[in-house]
């Protein structure tokens, strides 16, 4: 029904797959009477209901509805800290990783690991989507966990650079789909119109761990190593989310007590091995593994052939690129005709409003990934800016958002519309990407730097703000999960090729003009300095060595600055495509997007 000044949202109404047949399944009931939950009872008659809705979005409905306002704000209060863990944990990591590569001498390689973690990173929200609508969120919570500890562990284990490599993409697949899984579950507790300001203040554990983040990174490495940095978090971020498991848990075992939930076992039962086939069907395996490696075969031989033997002439080289592209019609072909369950769900993606925003996810990422990789080396290479100094000034791009973020969703929520706010993110994202060009020579204070993240950042943010609710406005409930997932993916993508970008900029320029720029006594020692930041660091200002390491990445930066400068213009395209949605009517004349108490 149209509720905008253009064209209206249709909700996508199509029944989800059955249940699969070898599982309990929860039969939803409606739920007793509760004064803790009648206070909008008016309100919640105007609910968008259906009986269609699958196993895990019935359950989290269910749990809602007989949950007090107390619990609800408790709920919201432990899922933040646990974000406060994760978020200072990232920042941690981000601030150690280039000085862990440098020990194994891969500083070069620092990239790589990005691109192979963020792309499967993108595809584990989608198989996570099927699960935590079929199981729970609960399950997706506790698996996602599990994979970010296993990848943290053995990040404090490791003995060489591949062990290294192996642990981060791990390591970044749980934290992805730790994000992804609490980002549902806090759409699950919030109207569609209010759903912004909570996304917002769930994003303030930023503010904090911008500074703790690396802070903590810097005396780990001074005071004991990098190891005991990646075992603390592991138990720390264990011991933070038993809680919010334990009420997870509770309340669901509360909606059973009360007969809202009730157990049924399906008459048809399968052998394990038949289980295991089914659920292989259900998450496409075959079309995650297929898009994983595409894009993974397509963007490494930017970052990987200088390190070849024969560079872009080497076998392996030529091989890693044809395969790649060969594997994007064979998904395409896998996708179309021959998977009984697509890996993306299609018809999702014809619905104009969610391209565009995935597309302006994905643009976003794109842009910023092209230069963002290496500018924490440069900052402390360049500008002589301590491990903490530099990772202030880059982590000021998401200081800035998450300060902003909850009150660009209050503009949201009382105005109702986010597509012309949108539009206003375009010209100071491009200022800010822009007046890195001229700002890079080494004598740039810190405080100008930080100036340009500032502006990057306050127009992500507002893409981010106005894309995340662009994406949900569309849709149902039993969809939040899917679509999200979707814009996840596009903005992993995006995030993939950007860097791969960087990687072919620095890894094909940096090292011939390095070693052409050194003195020819330090010649021979140009791939040592090139794959260790510590000794590039190490030389004294005014040195004719460090002139050629600040030459190159003087150089090799205002390249990567202007390719994703290029690449902001794109951002105005994906928004015009959008539909003129306004939430505030949306849900007064289709009723609430979830149900129960919620914000």
């Amino acid at each position: 029904m149209g509720v905008s000044k253009t064209e209206g949202p249709t909700r996508a109404d199509e029944p989800p797959s059955a249940a699969p047949a070898d599982m309990t399944e929860d039969k939803i009931s409606p739920a007793p009477a509760n004064p803790a939950t009648q206070d909008d009872a008016s309100d919640r008659e105007k609910t968008y209901d259906s009986d269609d809705f699958q196993n895990g979005v019935q359950r989290v409905r269910a749990i809602t509805t007989v949950w007090s306002r107390p619990t609800l704000i408790s709920m919201f209060v432990l899922l933040y800290l646990v974000l406060f863990v994760d978020f200072v944990q990232n920042a941690n990591d981000a601030a150690l990783n280039p000085y862990i590569t440098s020990s194994f001498g891969a500083h070069g390689l620092l990239n790589v690991v990005g691109i192979m973690s963020t792309i499967l990173g993108g595809c584990v929200p989608l198989a996570l989507a099927k699960a935590i609508d079929i199981f729970g969120r609960i399950e997706g919570y506790l698996f996602s966990l599990t994979v970010a500890v296993v990848g943290m562990i053995m990040k404090a284990t490791c003995v060489n650079v591949e062990m290294y490599f192996a642990a981060h993409v791990l390591y970044w697949t749980g934290h992805i789909g730790l994000l992804y899984v609490i980002d549902v579950m806090v759409a699950d507790i919030t109207t569609l119109k209010n759903r912004m300001i909570i996304f917002g203040i769930n994003g303030t554990p930023r503010i904090a761990s911008t500074f703790a983040g690396p802070a903590i990174a810097q005396l780990f490495y001074e005071k004991s190593n990098f190891r005991w940095a990646f075992g603390a978090f592991a138990i720390i971020i264990v011991g933070f989310s038993i809680p919010a498991v334990g009420v997870m848990v509770y309340m669901f075992r509360k909606a059973k007590a009360l007969g809202v939930i009730t157990s049924r076992r399906s008459p048809v039962q399968r052998a394990w091995y038949q289980s295991i086939w089914y659920y292989f069907i259900q998450f496409d395996i075959v079309g995650i593994i297929l898009i994983m490696f595409a894009f993974s075969l397509i963007l490494l031989p930017f970052s990987l052939a200088p390190y070849a033997p024969n560079f872009w002439s080497t076998p392996y080289i030529i091989a890693m690129e044809v395969l790649g592209v060969l594997l994007v019609p064979a998904f395409y072909a896998w996708e179309k005709y021959l998977t009984p369950v697509p890996f993306l769900p299609w018809k999702y993606l014809t619905e104009r409003t969610i391209v565009g925003s995935c597309l302006l996810y994905g643009a976003m990422f794109l842009s910023t990934f092209c230069w963002n990789r290496y500018f924490y080396s440069y900052l402390m290479v360049v500008n002589r800016q301590s491990m903490t100094s530099a990772s202030y000034i880059l982590n000021a791009f998401s200081l800035t958002s998450s300060v902003f973020g909850p009150i660009f969703g209050v503009i949201i929520s009382k105005t109702g519309n986010f597509k012309w706010f949108a539009y206003t993110g375009v010209p100071i994202m491009l200022i800010g990407t822009g007046l890195l060009i001229p700002f890079r020579a080494p004598s740039t204070s810190a405080g100008v730097l930080a100036l340009t993240q500032v502006l990057v950042g306050f127009g992500t943010g507002i893409f981010v703000t106005c894309g995340q609710i662009a994406v949900m406005s569309p849709v149902t409930h039993q969809e939040i999960a899917v679509v999200n997932a979707i814009w996840g993916l596009f903005g992993g993508i995006g995030a993939a090729i950007g860097m791969a970008i960087a990687g072919a900029l620095w890894n094909n320029i940096a090292p011939t003009m390095l070693h052409n720029l050194l003195p020819e006594s330090a010649k021979s020692t140009s791939r040592q300095i090139f794959g260790d930041i510590e000794l590039q660091m190490s030389f004294a200002d005014g040195s004719p060595e460090r002139d050629a390491i600040v030459a190159t990445y003087f150089h090799v930066q205002r390249l990567m600055v202007i390719s994703g400068a290029c690449f902001v213009p794109l951002c105005l395209i994906c928004i015009f495509v959008w539909k003129d949605i306004n939430v505030k009517k949306l849900e007064e004349e289709q009723g609430k997007q979830t149900k129960g108490n919620v914000f």
